[in-house]
């Protein structure tokens, strides 16, 4: 069953004129009553509203911490202040409906007021890590038509440059900025305190988009996916329902920035959706997260792979000095879990890992399993609610066991804004992740490898040629190629095979100084740990780089390190 596409309400059409024509779009699957919604629909309504009109405004919706020191509020406070940041979005700020709003921050209450607030308002949220830098936010907001900004007053200097006329990186469509977590008077706080904790959430259709995820792809190039009021309710109402039988019992705490779907559905939506606990921390190292779990008795955790397997060895190294009874859930998500991370984590913990796929492109989770539903190996079946299937490079369907390309669709997918790569993720109607899998006669699907140029490490989605872009602009390096490397902790390490000037030579304090060159440069998470120095690399005859010679050559230059 499919759904046409509703008019829009939004004032501003941005987003709706830049949708990819419909004949690109993934066939859309609504056969479950669940995911039946309806045409006038603001997300926010159900994920906070109801609960405070259905009497359970006094449950607690998040707690945290900042510098004054815990932070806890109910549903009927993080309602109002809500609606005070829609106030001061609207007539402070002036935003119409289908504006694009930057939100930039790490994980904390207020964060999560504001992106509400802004989806509650009829804003599109443009949500950003904490840790890009002036060049990539560019392009986001370059990209998105971005016109006004809320920032963490602690996130400020990178998104300054984007206001400053006389910065490389200035945005002209980005009119405004107002901090959060700020003291000033003209910050969101005080401004909050002039306007009513009531607001009328904007009449918004189910098919207008409320969120631009951004992702690289494998040019360097961000995308952004658009997603629709409906689909953040959807993610709620399939994977936490079927497969973690999730209540308002549940307190969920964990590492993704909610700019990250990952984050935003299981840090955030799903806990809201169902009347449960978020808890959000900005920072965490495995001995806090661990701590934290047991200070605010967490049923449900949610982390890369690398997190789990150093939270496994300390729980190990020390017995009985961490409480996890409460735990029920851990989901594992953002790059593949080795079997041996499972294993460790099960051995120490007694818990049965919750290995997920899911994408920005289809917003979260459509292949897992929990509890007594896992096979070794395997990440685990669909999820109700989705399809998928193994094909060839015809699109058609091979036979259980036969490895082969992962195609998915259901009430959620791929819709890029004004993007031709749009052709390449969906085909036929099926989306196309990337994957390479095989799924055996049970219909248990296990991954085997990424089949673009994507690197994962660590959870984190990092395109190999935006690295080769920042370590070009090094004074002593001619010529580079970025590629993968597997790593027994972080999945794939940033591995960069470097040809250098002729007035240079290469040496371990030149490595360190590419090395932090690429840190001030971009995101310091995507920097190459690994720097190989050498004297060409592989072309073809037309001078294109043959990137899978430098994945093949990798695990040898390695293994020296």
């Amino acid at each position: 069953m499919t759904q046409s596409l509703l008019p829009s309400s939004h004032r501003d059409t941005f987003t709706r004129d830049r949708l990819p024509p419909q004949d690109q779009w993934p066939v859309f699957v609504f056969d479950r009553l669940e995911v039946q919604y309806p045409p006038q629909l603001n997300c926010v309504s159900a994920l906070l509203d109801t609960h405070v009109i259905q009497g359970k405004g006094s449950r607690i919706a998040v707690k945290g911490a900042d510098a004054n020191g815990s932070i806890e509020w109910t549903y009927a406070q993080l309602q109002a202040k809500v609606n005070q940041i829609a106030h001061v979005l609207v007539k402070d700020m002036g935003l119409q409906s289908g504006e694009r709003l930057l939100l930039r921050g790490g994980n904390s209450p207020m964060m999560a007021a504001c992106f509400l607030a802004a989806l509650k308002a009829g804003l599109v949220v443009v949500p950003t890590m904490p840790l890009l830098r002036a060049a990539e936010l560019k392009q986001i907001i370059d990209k998105a038509q971005v016109s006004a900004a809320l920032c963490d007053s602690l996130l400020a200097e990178e998104l300054a440059h984007c206001v400053d006329s006389t910065h490389a990186h200035f945005c002209k469509s980005l009119k405004q900025v107002n901090w959060f977590r700020s003291e000033e008077v003209s910050g969101v706080e005080a401004r909050m305190t002039k306007h009513p904790a009531v607001f009328d959430a904007y009449p918004t259709s189910r098919d207008d988009v409320c969120l631009i995820a951004f992702t690289s792809g494998t040019t360097g190039q961000p995308k952004g996916t658009m997603h629709f009021h409906r689909d953040i309710l959807a993610m709620c109402d399939l994977f936490p329902k079927h497969v973690l039988h999730m209540s308002e019992t549940d307190v969920v705490c964990g590492t993704p920035p909610i700019a990250f779907t990952f984050g935003l559905g299981g840090l955030l939506a799903f806990p809201l959706r169902y009347g449960a606990c978020a808890v959000l921390l900005e920072k965490y190292t495995p001995e806090s997260l661990l701590l934290s779990i047991d200070k605010y008795q967490a049923t449900q955790c949610y982390t890369a792979p690398t997190m789990y397997r150093q939270m496994a060895m300390l729980v190990a190294d020390k017995p009985g000095a961490f409480a996890l009874k409460s735990l029920k859930h851990t989901v594992s998500a953002g790059e593949a879990l080795p079997d041996a991370t499972r294993q460790l984590w099960k051995k120490a913990t007694g818990i049965e890992m919750t290995d997920g796929i899911g994408g920005t492109e289809v917003i979260h989770i459509y292949i897992a399993s929990a509890g007594q539903e896992v096979r070794a190996g395997s990440i685990g079946k669909v999820v109700p609610g989705y399809q998928a299937q193994i094909v060839d490079e015809d699109m058609k369907p091979v036979p259980p066991g036969t490895v082969g390309r992962l195609a998915v669709r259901g009430p959620t997918g791929c819709r890029y804004l004004d993007d031709p790569r749009q052709k390449d993720y969906v085909k036929d109607g099926w989306n196309l992740p990337g994957d390479t899998f095989v799924m055996d006669v049970d219909g248990y699907f296990s991954y085997q490898a990424r089949n673009d140029d994507m690197i994962i490490s660590a959870g984190y989605n990092i395109a190999g040629p935006e690295v080769e872009s920042a370590l070009m602009q090094h004074p002593a390096v001619a010529e580079c190629g970025v590629v993968g490397a597997a790593d027994p902790e972080r999945g794939q390490v940033v591995m960069a095979f470097v040809v250098l000037k002729p007035s240079h030579t290469s040496s371990p304090k030149l490595e360190k100084e590419i090395q932090d060159f690429v840190k001030q440069t971009i995101a310091p998470f995507k920097y190459p740990r690994r720097v190989v120095f050498c004297e060409a690399l592989p072309r073809t005859e037309t001078g294109k780089l043959q990137r899978f010679k430098l994945r093949q050559q990798a695990p040898a230059f390695n293994s020296e390190k």
